[in-house]
């Protein structure tokens, strides 16, 4: 089972998959937790070069070819191998935050995007994506008020990115409606925990 955690900055879905995964572990289920970019060392240093602030003149091309690269070494090295082994993958981030990031916030196209990211991951899709739905002033907002996380350069994207993006994670959730759930993240922590946590129980015939 692969399933993906995705949404605007600041909406807790990092948070979330953690605890959701500790929870399928004391189930008894082999959980591999990861994230991207990332992942695995290469992929981790392409990582580094995407998301350093310093790198403010990072063309949108090169940063969406950038992400592929990263997300084909992710699956190769570690996906791939622990799906084959029957595990459960729960990934921080996956093809769709290229979708809605560089596909719609930068306006590459969604279509450009998804024809590279079928190259890169011979048509991979997670078998459940869950969607953190979140206004960007309220997501923002806990990024400023949130002292132990890291700032990307993408967190430094003005407003209008912001809400780009998440009118392009919730059109993709319309349309990949069969593995899409969107979760409000608006709610306490331990609602969304359950919402979420009754979505994966469902999907994995708890």
């Amino acid at each position: 089972m692969f399933i993906t955690f995705e949404g605007p900055e600041g909406s807790g879905k990092t948070t979330v998959a953690n605890i959701i995964v500790t929870k399928l572990e004391k189930l008894g289920f082999k959980v591999v937790h990861t994230r991207e970019p990332g992942g695995t060392p290469i992929a981790e240093a392409i990582r580094n070069v995407i998301l350093d602030k310093k790198n403010t003149n990072l063309d949108p091309r090169a940063e969406a070819l950038l992400y592929a690269a990263s997300r084909r070494q992710h699956l190769i090295e570690k996906v791939w191998p622990a799906l084959k082994e029957g595990k459960i993958v729960v990934c921080d981030r996956f093809l769709d935050s290229s979708l809605a990031y560089q596909g719609g916030a930068r306006e590459l196209g969604v279509d450009n995007i998804l024809s590279v990211n079928m190259f890169a991951t011979e048509g991979t899709f997670p078998d459940l994506t869950l969607l953190f739905d979140i206004a960007p002033e309220d997501g923002l907002k806990r990024i400023a008020a949130n002292a132990n996380r890291e700032v990307n350069r993408l967190d430094l994207e003005k407003i209008d990115f912001h809400k780009k993006v998440r009118e392009s994670f919730l059109e993709l959730a319309n349309k990949y409606q069969e593995r899409f759930v969107v979760i409000d993240a608006n709610k306490p922590l331990e609602e969304v925990v359950e919402n979420t946590w009754l979505e994966i129980e469902k999907k994995l015939g708890l």
